[in-house]
């Protein structure tokens, strides 16, 4: 039987999953704060802006009123910019069904409170939906999940009945959606990635080649792992689709934004002039930010971690951050304080 879904967030990748959903059988309504965008969208039965070369299923449709399209939802899947996501809850809150299940789809790190996504939706709803928040994670390209290419996700949740509802609405077709109980290590490991592939684009950028990409790739995931044990994450999670899998798709895809980006940085462009002509949010420009200062809290070390973010808010030379990180005193690789 299928369910009143609504996707908060007509971006790529909103507007993918809210295709997948209704390949599924579901009742989808996508919404977006714009009603002009909304409005080109139901006329045009796809998304103009984003993965408009895919045409939406019969069903699907755009809809700005952010109070008739939360009110309706079984399922409530949150894809807004992690730097929004609050602020869209505040207001999606009031208008909660009653047993409705809210799913995280937004990757980050809020950078003033440096909550994961799932903790800030739930210190903007009621307490009554807490067990009902899920989080879908995984190595998931927005244009391919849309075009129907094979692709795996997990959710991950507290409660089985939550985590069961909301894999079994994405789950069919291609993709193949599995499940676990590690919230913070899912969400961690789906944040700090981003963080990471912008690393990997600077290193691919500069000209280093194939073995720095590897060693970043895996020198990455040995931060993640870190910060996530640090943080009380299974280790586990972060070796899985969450982790490893979604690490390797965001450092080696052409698809991916935050390569995209580093690999622009490493050319000697600046920031500012990739992330308007990206025309789209760079999660891992913002989480650099956050996981910097996450590090600190925490008092754990993330050289990797703190040299992008060096090079993206402070502006040092990408020269200059590989030539710091290569001249670090040798350690013992698998020393977790290291």
């Amino acid at each position: 039987m299928g369910l009143d879904v609504t996707v908060l967030g007509a971006g790529s990748w909103g507007t993918a999953l809210a295709i997948q959903l209704c390949r599924n059988g579901h009742d989808v309504v996508l919404w977006d704060h714009n009603p002009e965008h909304c409005a080109a969208i139901n006329e045009e039965r796809r998304n103009p802006r984003y993965i408009s070369s895919v045409p939406f299923p019969e069903g699907l449709r755009a809809d700005p009123d952010i109070a008739a399209s939360v009110a309706r939802a079984d399922l409530l899947v949150t894809v807004v910019p992690s730097h929004a996501l609050r602020s869209v809850m505040k207001q999606a809150a009031p208008f909660l069904k009653e047993g409705a299940h809210i799913c995280c789809a937004t990757k980050g790190i809020e950078e003033e409170t440096l909550a994961l996504m799932p903790e800030v939706i739930a210190q903007e709803v009621p307490e009554a939906f807490h067990r009902r928040i899920t989080l879908f994670t995984g190595p998931t390209f927005a244009l391919e999940l849309a075009q129907g290419l094979p692709s795996s996700a997990t959710v991950a949740g507290v409660d089985d009945a939550a985590i069961t509802l909301a894999a079994d609405a994405f789950h069919g077709e291609r993709l193949r959606v599995y499940h676990i109980h590690d919230v913070v290590g899912a969400a961690l490991g789906g944040s700090v990635k981003n963080v990471m592939a912008i690393g990997c684009g600077i290193s691919d950028g500069l000209g280093m080649g194939a073995n720095a990409r590897a060693a970043l790739i895996t020198r990455g995931l040995a931060e993640i792992s870190r910060i996530g044990v640090a943080m009380g994450a299974d280790p586990l999670t972060l070796m899985g689709l969450a982790g490893m899998g979604d690490l390797v798709l965001t450092c080696t895809g052409n698809l991916s934004r935050n390569r995209r980006v580093g690999l622009a940085l490493g050319q000697g462009r600046s920031l500012d002039d990739i992330l308007e002509e990206l025309g789209e949010v760079a999660e891992g420009v913002v989480t650099a930010h956050s996981v910097h200062d996450l590090g600190a809290r925490l008092g754990v070390e993330l050289p990797l971690c703190e040299q992008i973010y060096e090079i993206v808010h402070k502006g040092k030379s990408p020269q200059a951050a590989m030539h710091d990180l290569f001249n670090r005193e040798r350690k013992h690789e698998r020393d977790e304080h290291r």
